[in-house]
Order: structure tokens, then sequence, then C-alpha cells
């Protein structure tokens, strides 16, 4: 399945041409934080994405991750672990139809206090440090 992504403004473009893991939404600060909300994110094989350049920034929010964003208008597009064989890509950052569903959610101890997430399932700590990235 190919899909295709952009940024707000169109300097940074993406394709993806492989399998995508159904959404995850992440509660955690860092993505409070940049996001203003929870991040929708999905997932591929970091040698299933293109990305043209433009003005894709990394800025690195951890010892052990990075986000990509639009350095023109400030859009989050992507994060990713050091050494890992996957990327992450925020799923408002895909065009058209995604034809993926929300089905898990991370880091909850940290969740905002104004909204609910019921149908997705809740991955704890112990889960994530074993999460699949499965794709199907």
């Amino acid at each position: 399945m190919k899909k295709t992504g952009s940024c707000l403004c169109g300097s940074v473009h993406y394709s993806v041409n492989g399998p995508l893991r159904p959404i995850c939404a992440c509660h955690c600060t860092q993505c409070r934080k940049t996001s203003g909300h929870y991040v929708a994110a999905t997932q591929c094989a970091a040698t299933d994405i293109k990305i043209a350049e433009g003005d894709l920034r990394w800025y690195a929010s951890s010892d052990t991750a990075e986000r990509g964003f639009c350095g023109q208008c400030g859009s989050n597009l992507f994060w990713r672990q050091h050494n890992s064989p996957t990327i992450s890509i925020w799923a408002g950052s895909l065009d058209g139809e995604t034809d993926l569903t929300l089905v898990h959610q991370i880091h909850v101890d940290t969740k905002g206090d104004y909204y609910e997430l019921p149908d997705a399932e809740i991955i704890d700590q112990e889960q994530l440090r074993n999460f699949s990235h499965n794709y199907n």
C-alpha cells in the first residue's frame, strides 16, 4: 500500500511504500507538549519511507529519540528512536483516507484529564517494552 503525506505548508513531503501499523495514541508529556493534545501515530519500517527533505528538521527530544518537523510551518511529522528499524508518522499528516484505526494508547498515566479514549486498548509500560511492531 502506498501512502503519501506532507506538512501544512508543503515544504516536506513523504511517501510510504509498505504496511502501516494501526494508530496508537501517545499521551506522554513530550507528545502533549509538541501537539497540544495526544499524538495519533502510525508506524512503518524505516526502509519503507522516502522523505523529500524540504526543510525537515530533527529535534533530539531525549537521549534515545528524536522528532521530525517542518522548519518552515512547524508541523510535527515523525518520531524515531535511535537505531530503530521503524519510524512513527503523525497520522494527521497523511494525505486523504488512511484506512487505519486507532486501536492502542500508551502513557495513559500522563494523559490529560479532559478526554477519554474508551475504545483504544491501553498498553502499559511493561507491555510497551515488548510492544510488537506488527503492521497487519
